[in-house]
């Protein structure tokens, strides 16, 4: 298992990942939606977000948000170890895949970012953990047993951080946190593109304050 140095940035990161108990995972269709929902939630609170790069130009919105210090930013869905590369110069903190692969570990030890790889089965936590993984994201979370499947992946690799996403909302964050994962990331349901498209600012708001106070 790849444990963070208990002193070093990446234990700190990882502290403060599990103090926040969940990630927004910011996953749009457009660059100004992405925007505009991260400010909202910047709004609400929430200062620890994870920048899909299936968004349009990705790093540049990484780069606008990491020259805030008050922020923690992160890259999903990263898709190679260039695309790593890109995204810790812009400013990311930390790295997500949904899959496992080694060839991002580098670049992360290097830029002394937190490494999340993607993770279902005993055997792929094994290669995740192996591929050099800091936490295992355990995606998707809700269609593979939700926090019934998180329970029994945690039973087999205590000390393990497990941060399941996929289906996740308001409504069951506790129930994965007690079933062992260290915290959540949550897209679709306080990411909602179709509410920022229109507008509703204040339904975004509600499921900010609904994680807040959860």
């Amino acid at each position: 298992m790849n444990t963070p140095n208990d002193s070093g940035p990446r234990a700190e990161m990882l502290a403060r990942l599990r103090a926040a108990r969940v990630v927004p995972v910011v996953r749009t269709a457009s660059a100004a939606h992405a925007a505009t929902v991260v400010q909202w939630l910047r709004d609400a609170g929430l200062t620890i977000f994870e920048i899909t790069m299936t968004i349009p130009d990705a790093p540049a919105l990484i780069r606008e948000l990491a020259a805030d210090p008050a922020l923690l930013v992160g890259a999903g869905t990263v898709p190679d170890a260039a695309a790593a590369e890109a995204c810790l110069a812009a400013g990311a903190r930390f790295l997500v895949a949904p899959w496992v692969d080694p060839a991002l570990a580098a670049p992360c030890r290097a830029a002394g970012a937190l490494l999340m790889l993607g993770a279902l089965t005993p055997t792929e936590v094994r290669a995740a953990l192996a591929g050099g993984a800091d936490v295992v994201k355990v995606f998707p979370a809700s269609s593979a047993g939700g926090p019934g499947h998180v329970k029994a992946l945690a039973s087999v690799f205590p000390g393990v951080a497990f941060c399941p996403t996929g289906g996740v909302s308001p409504g069951n964050v506790a129930a994965y946190l007690e079933a062992g994962a260290a915290f959540v990331g949550m897209g679709g349901a306080l990411v909602d593109e179709a509410r920022v498209a229109a507008g509703d600012r204040a339904a975004i708001l509600a499921a900010a304050a609904a994680i807040r106070q959860g």
